[in-house]
């Protein structure tokens, strides 16, 4: 819940500068609070995909101050955070609403982004992948095989997400092997899939991350907010990832 007119033309700005420069196969998604979407579509930067950070379980009807993924499609947007782990924590999001979003984004034809992760105590106590697994398993419970193309998962180590602190490179790759592993035991093509890494990603510890094998790519947080630094981010990609 950041942001403002001025923010989104700064971003949009800098992405109409410095898209074309980055690596072919680097795809920049901004996914701006749902007031804004509009006018970051109306910017014409196609360059630039859009999503929406959170949508109901609900496809439409009586609720009101809800946002349904129909709406998103509407708009022209192209991807949807589900599971977030200030949803899980902050909005007491069970995994069966986080199930239920993933598959009206689905419907929608949108790409569902599913957010998992570990919290510091659970890491502590060595049950971090089980955590995750269990997170993926049931987020991703009611996705048809044709389905799989549409998912994004996004590994956001909850102790690490606006601390200042990051997984190691290392534990990063771990993770991401371990949940490539469970979507395979899942019946989806877990090699074609891209599995995301947040958490206090920066310029400064983003190549590190992407030069893992398994980590392809970055959902930023709080360095989005400044222009310059997200397209940093995007610049530390290899071309050859």
């Amino acid at each position: 819940m950041n942001g403002s007119q001025d923010l989104v033309k700064q971003l949009v700005g800098k992405a109409h500068d410095e898209v074309g420069s980055l690596a072919e196969r680097v795809e920049v998604v901004v996914i701006p609070p749902a007031l804004y979407v509009a006018q970051v579509q109306a910017s014409g930067q196609r360059a630039v995909a859009v999503g929406v950070q959170n949508v109901s379980q609900w496809q439409s009807g009586a609720y009101t101050g809800e946002l349904s993924a129909g709406m998103a499609q509407d708009l022209g947007c192209r991807y949807v955070l589900v599971g977030h782990s200030e949803r899980r924590q902050l909005f007491a999001e069970t995994d069966e609403q986080i199930a239920a979003k993933v598959e009206r984004v689905l419907e929608a034809g949108l790409v569902a982004m599913l957010c998992v992760g570990e919290t510091l105590e659970q890491r502590e106590a060595g049950v971090a992948e089980a955590v995750v697994a269990a997170q993926i398993r049931s987020g991703l419970s009611k996705v048809a095989e044709s389905r799989w193309q549409q998912i994004v998962v996004a590994y956001e180590p909850v102790w690490a997400i606006g601390t200042g602190k990051t997984a190691t490179a290392e534990d990063a790759q771990g993770m991401h092997a371990s949940i490539r592993d469970v979507l395979a035991e899942m019946g989806a093509p877990a090699n074609d899939m891209s599995v995301l890494y947040g958490g206090s990603v920066k310029a400064d510890n983003a190549a590190a991350l992407f030069a893992e094998p398994d980590v392809d790519g970055a959902l930023v947080g709080g360095a989005s907010l400044k222009a310059e630094e997200f397209f940093d981010i995007c610049r530390a990609f290899p071309a050859d990832h």
